[in-house]
């Protein structure tokens, strides 16, 4: 843990100068509302969109995986995934709405004062987790 207590325009500039930006393995953009997000934008990933969220309490980040209403059998795929939920190691899964249509999401947590090179990390697991799940877990539960 550091001293730094991080909010979303901290974590922005002290990405800002993180190896992640300067390589281009990361871009950033604030998006304003009643409470901002820092956008992370995973280029190494495909350009996946991580948006990450610092409370008081906490920073969450999360990526959105596909639409619900996409799903089939979607009880069933529900509760596969409350069942595997420990196979996904630093995310967890969940239903986020966005324009009134609910997505499955992937998201992570960690304390405010955790090391810049932590939060990284978790941003890095959270896009390679998306990603298997997106292919593996999608497909898995596709019709043939």
């Amino acid at each position: 843990m550091t001293d730094t207590v991080w909010t979303v325009r901290t974590l922005k500039t002290a990405l800002d100068d993180s190896d992640p930006v300067r390589t281009g393995e990361f871009s950033l953009r604030i998006v304003e509302g009643a409470d901002p997000v820092l956008l992370v934008t995973m280029h190494q990933h495909g350009d996946l969109e991580a948006y990450v969220n610092v409370s008081e309490e906490q920073i969450a980040a999360s990526v959105l995986l596909w639409p619900c209403d996409e799903q089939p059998d979607r009880a069933a795929f529900n509760e596969f995934l409350l069942k595997a939920q420990k196979l996904v190691p630093l995310s967890n899964f969940g239903i986020a709405t966005v324009d009134d249509r609910d997505f499955y999401e992937l998201f992570g947590e960690l304390a405010t004062n955790s090391p810049l090179h932590t939060i990284e990390t978790e941003l890095r697991a959270l896009a390679e987790n998306a990603i298997e799940a997106a292919t593996d877990l999608r497909s898995a539960f596709s019709p043939a």
